[in-house]
């Protein structure tokens, strides 16, 4: 098998993005997104998903934190995309139901080709250790959209906004984790078309 490595980089007036992603990593990350929260979550995502993930981002968090988390969604999903190559021999399909105390969250991921979020979440607070919670929409959006998958999220019950927002991100780790394993069973890719 070939190493399903991605570098993607993405400068705007607003942001400057580099992200590398390794499929098949150890749950490594060397993160600097300038927003401390952000990077916990994308630890959480790295270490759960046992993806090798390095993230620096220099944008206008003096303006407030949407570009700098939107954009590294943009980027990460066009680093999935790419390291995920042509999809043969993967399951395609991932899901999990993480608890993390109080907190339960289901994702459900299809590497189909096709951008599409179901997004049901919600939040106590505006903001959880400097990110904005309505955030964390617009990240997994932007993930779904730049690699072409749907993903499904939805949080079952939970209290702690923390809590929330990291089962989030596991979740969705363990997912694309199952996603883009490999079955010896699949000769191409896993599809009636023949193609993804």
């Amino acid at each position: 098998m070939s190493e399903r490595i991605a570098t993607i980089e993405r400068n705007t007036k607003e942001t400057k993005i580099s992200v590398t992603l390794n499929l098949d990593g150890t749950g490594k990350s060397n993160l600097n997104t300038k927003i401390g929260f952000f990077d916990h979550m994308l630890d959480g995502f790295a270490r759960h998903g046992l993806f090798d993930l390095d993230v620096k981002c220099d944008g206008d968090v003096w303006v407030d934190c949407h570009h700098s988390i939107e954009d590294t969604g943009i980027v990460l999903g066009n680093a999935i995309k790419e390291a995920v190559g042509d999809k043969k021999g993967i399951k395609r399909y991932g899901s999990c139901i993480l608890p993390m105390d109080e907190a339960l969250v289901l994702c459900a991921v299809d590497l189909s080709g096709r951008p599409y979020l179901v997004y049901d979440a919600s939040f106590t607070n505006q903001s959880v250790g400097g990110m904005d919670t309505q955030m964390a929409k617009e990240f997994f959006y932007a993930i779904s959209y730049a690699a072409g998958m749907n993903l499904h999220l939805k949080v079952l019950y939970g209290d702690n906004d923390h809590h929330i927002m990291e089962a989030m991100f596991k979740a969705f780790a363990k997912a694309l984790d199952a996603a883009t394993q490999y079955d010896e069973r699949i000769h191409d890719v896993l599809s009636t078309k023949g193609s993804l």
